[in-house]
């Protein structure tokens, strides 16, 4: 199974296949509204704007798995994001990351992307894989490595073609 065989829900609620993605890169990442990471929204924001025009699409996963940080329904967090934090960029329909739920998308991300010592569980909000334009998971982030860490590493993967 590839990554564009697996359909999402917008937070709206709309079905969505990753293979409307075909050709751009990607950064999937797990969010939460009431995180200490949750400043990274800013950030992610910002790389949405800069290099969303040259084929990089950042997309946002709330999950309520650690410690209750993301507790509301999609209406509230899609209203929260944009009025904190002017988020844009496409956000998903809640969904689990790990455990007996793990949405396929997760599944797909940490057996292509296992983490410190080979562990496939996401460990905490905001954990960040960057997708090749061809759909292969290509690096995984922890929740302390903010976008602007990564921004470099996104810039070579939109120069290559």
């Amino acid at each position: 199974m590839s990554l564009y065989d697996i359909q999402v829900k917008s937070i709206r609620g709309e079905s969505k296949d990753l293979s409307d993605y075909r050709g751009k890169v990607m950064l999937i990442v797990n969010t939460a509204s009431k995180c200490g990471f949750t400043p990274q929204y800013k950030g992610l924001q910002r790389l949405h704007e800069t290099y969303g025009g040259q084929g990089l699409a950042v997309l946002g996963f709330p999950s309520n798995q650690f410690a209750n940080q993301e507790p509301d329904d999609e209406a509230t967090i899609a209203q929260q994001c944009e009025l904190n934090h002017g988020v844009t960029f496409p956000l998903h329909a809640k969904i689990d990351v790990k455990g007996r739920g793990i949405h396929p998308l997760y599944k797909h991300l940490t057996k292509e992307a296992p983490g410190f010592l080979g562990l496939k569980s996401i460990k905490w909000n905001f954990t960040k894989f960057l997708i090749d334009q061809n759909g292969r998971v290509v690096k995984r982030f922890s929740p302390t490595d903010t976008p602007d860490k990564i921004e470099s590493q996104i810039q070579k993967l939109l120069n290559r073609k």
